[in-house]
């Protein structure tokens, strides 16, 4: 048995939940409200953030806390569909790109659209800053013109095949695309990646996402826009 405490637009959980279903492992989602600090995630991991994987499946009770150590715990656990590449260079491509968005896309993009259009409304801190989502918006176009340079030559972002990278990516841009905020008709390579990304069977539950008072965009859930 497996439990995954995830919040639906994290993008750290999404990452986790696109890679369990790739490799078709069974589990069952626990919804958590990060900011509030409930005791049993805190109780896993005290820095209180999700995504914590729990994992029986094997005997014994495991908890696995934030998403690049569970990834890589599902990689060493479940070699079967592997999502990284075969050559070390390929491997660091792959994880380099994985904390390019983690980190580097993280702090330009979801810093500004995602904290000023949900956690600012979740948490009751106001309304959301113009200045901040200009910003965001601004830094995401910068993303995607990145995004669209590696496609040019490459099928995924990191190489011939779908690997951790691609997941990183699409988790994270999801969460715009939920809030309508990805400008895909400027940039068509993204636009048909995340199309191929968009219809993988792993991806069907991110589409179903709904947060109350904050619907989807209205072709979030379309495989064809």
């Amino acid at each position: 048995m497996r439990i995954l405490h995830f919040w639906p637009l994290d993008p750290f959980s999404r990452q986790v939940r696109l890679a369990l279903e790739e490799k078709s492992l069974r589990h069952d989602l626990q919804l958590e409200v990060p900011w509030e600090r409930p005791d049993d995630l805190v109780s896993l991991n005290p820095a209180g953030t999700t995504p914590v994987l729990i994992d029986e499946s094997g005997g014994g009770r495991r908890v696995i806390v934030e998403s690049r150590a569970i990834l890589e715990y599902l990689e060493e656990t479940t070699p079967a569909p592997c999502l990284l590449p075969g050559g070390p260079a390929e491997r660091a491509e792959a994880r380099r790109l994985v904390d390019w968005f983690d980190r580097k896309y993280d702090g330009e993009v979801n810093a500004y659209l995602l904290h000023e259009k949900l956690e600012k409304r979740a948490q009751g801190l106001g309304s959301p800053d113009p200045a901040a989502l200009r910003a965001g918006r601004d830094h995401l176009r910068w993303h995607l013109d990145y995004m669209a340079w590696l496609l040019e030559s490459r099928d995924g972002l990191a190489g011939p095949r779908y690997t951790l990278a691609d997941i990183a990516a699409a988790a994270h841009l999801s969460c715009a695309d939920y809030l309508g905020d990805v400008p895909w008709d400027a940039f068509e390579p993204v636009k048909h990646w995340y199309q191929r990304v968009k219809c993988r069977p792993a991806f069907r539950g991110l589409l179903t996402d709904k947060l109350p008072g904050t619907p989807p965009s209205a072709h979030y859930a379309d495989l064809d826009f």
